[in-house]
Order: structure tokens, then sequence, then C-alpha cells
């Protein structure tokens, strides 16, 4: 594992720290006026999800960790387990339902999301950055309504409630931003 140094940790990067796997949420490079500078890192624990705020001088050495992406298809869940195979070895691994969050309902049979894995341990799953979906509901366009620019709510074909533009109905298809959560375009 290679060692660098507190000043140089930046968002995203995955460190071993505390004998735990961590993300580097926020990172803010501190200079005071009397002392050495150092870094104010936000971590986030990627087993548990715990967060952390550590200090790291430039001279800390920390372990940097990084991880394999793997593209695999999302076949069922059951008893909040995900089921996900290999396209191309067809091995098929489970995953906590919980990991995804509440872009778990985003998730859609057949889709193709990215694994990240710990050596054999699956850590993180990431959705594709758009998906389609439909709304199933949502309120009646009003009109002058569409002059400025407004937000409606609406709910979608997988229980998601969301803001949509007031010119979108029921039944129309969307694409939806899966990290944001929100409307992104019609489909």
């Amino acid at each position: 594992m290679p060692k660098i140094n507190g000043n140089e940790i930046r968002p995203g990067n995955i460190l071993e720290h505390e004998g735990g796997l961590w993300a580097a949420v926020k990172v803010n490079h501190v200079k005071p006026g009397k002392g050495g500078a150092f870094a104010q890192v936000e971590l986030k624990n990627l087993r548990d999800g715990r967060k952390l705020n550590e200090r790291f001088r430039s001279e800390d050495k920390v372990d940097q960790v990084t991880l394999e992406n793997k593209d695999q298809q999302f076949l069922y869940e059951t008893d909040g387990r995900l089921v996900f195979m290999d396209a191309e070895s067809y091995e098929q691994i489970e995953i906590d339902a919980e990991l995804l969050g509440d872009r778990r309902p985003f998730l859609q049979d057949g889709m193709t999301a990215t694994v990240l894995f710990y050596g054999e341990e699956p850590l993180s799953v990431q959705l594709p950055q758009k998906v389609t979906c439909k709304v199933v509901e949502t309120e009646p366009v009003l009109n002058g309504q569409t002059a400025t620019k407004s937000f409606k709510p609406a709910v979608l074909d997988n229980g998601v409630r969301i803001m949509i533009p007031p010119f979108i109905g029921p039944d129309e298809d969307i694409i939806v931003h899966t990290e944001l959560m929100e409307y992104s375009e019609r489909a």
C-alpha cells in the first residue's frame, strides 16, 4: 500500500486509518499563524458509515488504498440482500441493501452498476448517474405557472418523491440524477 503525506490527502481518497477503511469526504488545508500547517479531514467509514474528523500534519504518513471497480449486473433482492452477477465470470455476489441507502429505489432489474471491491470484499455500489423513471402522481398544471422557474412535487414509479417542472404530467418518463435525487430532463 502506498503511503502519502497528510497534506496530499484529497476528497475521494480511500485511506486505511485506525484499522478501518475511510473515504476522505472533505479536506480543508489550514495554515495557522503559529505552528505547522495541517489538513482537517472529514472521513467516512466505508464499512459502517461512521464519520470522523481528523487532523493530519504534513509529516504524517497514511496508507492510501486503491479499490477495484467491477461492473456487475443487478439480478434480484432477497431478505435485504442485493444479488449481483459479474458479466464476465457469471459469479454472483450478495451485498447488503443498506449500502445503497436512500438511492436503493433507483436500482432496477438488469441494471449494470459499478461495485467497488477491497480485495474480495464489496464496499460500495455506484449506480449509473442518470436513470429513467415514470411519473405516477403529480399535480395538474396551472395556467401561468410556467412563467417562473417553479417546481411541483411528484411520485415516481419506484415510490420516490422528487420535485419536477410544472410541464411534466402523470405517465411521462423523466431522467433522474441518482446522486442528487432530482429531476434532470425529459426522457
